[in-house]
């Protein structure tokens, strides 16, 4: 009875026990299900207000991109619309000036509505890198700039004779189009006058070139203002399409002759004459762009602008020292292995001189030898690259007009690939041209270079318009210089003379970091720049000159290439080490490619997020 009492009673006990274990459940289930449906409603509300914020987003973005067309016409011709063909502001106007002030404070405190909490991935990083343009551009309007307009390297003059010439990005297919063509060559000439009275302005206030670059210009404004029918001004009459009327012809060819005649070889023979006599007088004998007033602070934003980073002079300055060092030791190790006696200068000498790597008697020849390195590695890219574009490609030798003091440039294909990319090549003297470096020119400049880079760029659906078009100096030079170490992986550089060439431009792009940074802050002579790259590169003597100058004419520019460079090496390293066998070349590229053009800060952030998401 005991036995069967405690049984009872423990029964008892633990029923209620269990009674009230299964209220508590229902209790807590009851909660969690009142949690869960509250969270469910917390997260559709946060989806939907994200959503809700993507879409206002993408319309501001998208407004951004069709008011900066109009502002920025030949952007919009490059890019391959043609909606404002006929469009050439001022840019040299306070009142142009004033608009750009605005535009980009709008678009600055709009974005500033935003709560990135609130975006998707994507639209995090346009409104990080709108942002980042923004800012950029509302600082450079602290300088001016404006009254330094022209130079021997870049500027509307040079710019305006590359759209003349019919094989541009300037179309010249219908009769509107010659028609936008004159509209703008009127706007240029408001351009050509308002650059005088600006450049009078600079000298009065100390904004002036060195007198070095004076004489750059000099020759090319006397091309521009001449009055033969050889004039670059003339070329479209020269390639009428074959359905033009003869009446429509004559038209056309009286309304461009009179233009030409009365109004803009006249305004070019002032600039000339001007610029001939009175402006090279005041030319300064300075190199550095800290010798104008505000230079110093110029140039510190000139570094942040080109660079997309916080690097002082000073560390630039160092870095470069250091790289010269590092690459004159490989070149030690390519001349003992041709079996070179002497110096690492002497055989600077020797490859500049030696005859055998300057075989080509005809133009022709040198963009045939481009196609050739095309064809020998087209086999390994797919080893390297996923992504590949869509938008076709030529090299072209550049145009006479301006091919004596220019270097070799990528021209991007439209965005929607009707006009393909277009890798340009001077050759002022083909018999002189030396090949030694050829096979690294081509990687940087078209392929996978500039035309994998900017061709994927204007391709991806994925990127709102703004983005396609967007460029960073250290994003986009620097993927180029990275993409010349591919070469052995690709089947090049198999000649040690075209390794000699990689390593020659890897230093030539290191000494920009010493000598831009020694012209513009540390109170280097043209000559010393000079000097030091005689000593430290293969270049031949005229074209270290013309890239010296370059650097004095746009400063700050020439340090973007290594420093991108050296951080898309050091982020490829670092996904090598951590990520080891999970490693993927293919996939680390597309990373690199994928988004665009970025500022190196939001490139690293997307690559070490990556890699986490690897591991």
């Amino acid at each position: 009875m005991f036995y069967y009492f405690l049984y009872i009673s423990l029964s008892s006990t633990m029923l209620h026990k269990f009674y009230k274990f299964i209220a508590t459940m229902k209790k807590l289930l009851l909660m969690l299900c009142i949690i869960t449906a509250s969270l469910q409603s917390c997260q559709k509300e946060k989806g939907e207000t994200s959503k809700k914020e993507d879409e206002k987003l993408k319309t501001i973005l998208e407004n951004y991109y069709q008011e900066r067309l109009k502002l920025f016409p030949l952007e919009a011709t490059s890019a391959g619309d043609n909606r404002y063909n006929n469009l050439l502001p001022n840019d040299l106007s306070d009142d142009y000036i004033a608009k750009i002030k605005a535009f980009f404070t709008k678009y600055k405190e709009e974005l500033a509505k935003f709560d990135d909490s609130t975006l998707s991935e994507n639209d995090k990083l346009s409104k990080a890198i709108l942002a980042w343009e923004c800012d950029a551009n509302l600082e450079a309007l602290t300088f001016r700039k404006d009254l330094m307009p022209i130079n021997q390297f870049e500027g509307m003059p040079l710019m305006i004779g590359q759209y003349a010439s019919g094989s541009s990005a300037q179309p010249f297919k219908t009769v509107e189009d010659y028609n936008n063509w004159l509209e703008r060559l009127n706007g240029f000439n408001d351009w050509v006058i308002t650059a005088e009275a600006k450049m009078k302005e600079g000298v009065s206030k100390g904004y002036v070139l060195p007198k070095a670059l004076t004489l750059k210009v000099i020759p090319q404004l006397k091309d521009l203002a001449k009055e033969d029918k050889t004039h670059i001004f003339y070329a479209p009459l020269n390639a009428f399409p074959k359905t033009f009327t003869e009446d429509e012809k004559k038209t056309i060819t009286d309304n461009y002759t009179k233009l030409i005649t009365e109004k803009l070889v006249p305004s070019l023979k002032n600039l000339y004459n001007y610029v001939s006599t009175d402006y090279l007088a005041k030319s300064r004998t300075t190199s550095g762009i800290n010798a104008i007033p505000q230079g110093d602070a110029y140039y510190k934003h000139l570094i942040k602008r080109y660079t997309t980073t916080d690097l002082t002079a000073d560390e630039i300055h160092k870095l470069g020292l250091n790289e010269v060092a590092r690459i004159s030791a490989e070149m030690e190790k390519v001349k003992n292995q041709v079996g070179f006696k002497g110096s690492l200068k002497d055989f600077f000498n020797y490859v500049r001189d030696k005859k055998e790597l300057m075989p080509f008697t005809e133009p022709q020849q040198v963009i045939d030898n481009f196609n050739a390195i095309h064809e020998k590695m087209k086999p390994n890219l797919d080893k390297l690259f996923d992504l590949k574009p869509k938008t076709p490609f030529v090299v072209k030798r550049t145009e006479a007009f301006r091919e004596k003091s220019a270097s070799a440039e990528y021209n991007p294909g439209s965005v929607d690939g009707t006009r393909p990319g277009i890798f340009y090549v001077p050759i002022p003297d083909v018999k002189k041209y030396n090949f030694y470096a050829d096979e690294d020119l081509f990687l940087h400049e078209a392929i996978p270079g500039h035309h994998y880079q900017i061709s994927l760029q204007q391709e991806n659906t994925s990127l709102p318009e703004f983005r396609k078009t967007i460029w960073f100096n250290a994003y986009g030079e620097g993927w180029a210089l990275y993409t010349e170490s591919l070469g052995k992986e690709l089947g090049l550089y198999q000649d040690p003379y075209q390794y000699f060439g990689m390593l020659s431009a890897e230093m030539h792009r290191a000494i920009r970091l010493v000598v831009d940074t020694g012209l513009h802050t540390k109170g280097w002579t043209r000559e010393q720049a000079i000097q030091y790259s005689m000593e430290n590169e293969a270049e031949p003597a005229e074209s270290i000159v013309a890239e010296i100058e370059r650097y004095m004419a746009i400063p700050g520019q020439a340090l973007s290439y290594k420093i991108g460079q050296l951080k898309i090496r050091e982020l490829r390293t670092k996904a090598e080490k951590e990520l080891g066998a999970k490693f993927s070349i293919k996939e680390f590229h597309n990373q690199v490619l994928e988004s665009g053009c970025l500022p190196l800060k939001i490139l690293e952030d997307k690559i070490n997020n990556w890699i986490q998401s690897k591991k």
